[in-house]
């Protein structure tokens, strides 16, 4: 398939968006990836402690990897874009925006890295496999 490149705004954008994402789902790992007191009590209460936990810590790497790897971003975003609905539909049912007293950070987070993985999507939507000649 034959793809235009993207312009520099664009190029730039996309790449602000993908680091912010990157980052933010990284830095998450360590917590994920030791069995932090904060994260087993977050999995435990979506009775998913501990395979929901380092599965999703194992996605989070992946969609960190794609989201920076210059041929694969538009995957990595959409793969972050699919965990956070989940990260967000926990907080909004069985967690609550606020969990353990962090003043809805977590949940923040994940709205942030939501949102900048809608706009890598946004930039880069004809580099998706299958679908991205037709959008």
């Amino acid at each position: 398939m034959d793809m235009m490149p993207l312009t520099k705004p664009a190029l730039i954008a996309s790449w602000i968006c993908q680091i912010v994402a990157a980052v933010i789902l990284g830095q998450t790992l360590y917590f994920k990836f030791t069995g932090a007191p904060e994260s087993v009590y977050i999995f435990s209460t979506l009775g998913a402690e501990p395979w929901g936990r380092i599965g999703s810590g194992i996605l989070e790497l992946l969609a960190v990897a794609l989201l920076l790897y210059p041929r694969t971003p538009a995957i990595g975003a959409a793969l972050a874009v699919g965990l956070m609905v989940g990260a967000i539909g926990a907080h909004l049912t069985k967690l609550g925006i606020e969990v353990q007293g962090d003043r809805g950070t977590l949940f923040g987070l994940a709205v942030a890295v939501a949102i900048s993985s809608l706009i890598v999507l946004a930039i880069r939507r004809r580099e998706l496999p299958i679908v991205g000649g037709w959008l």
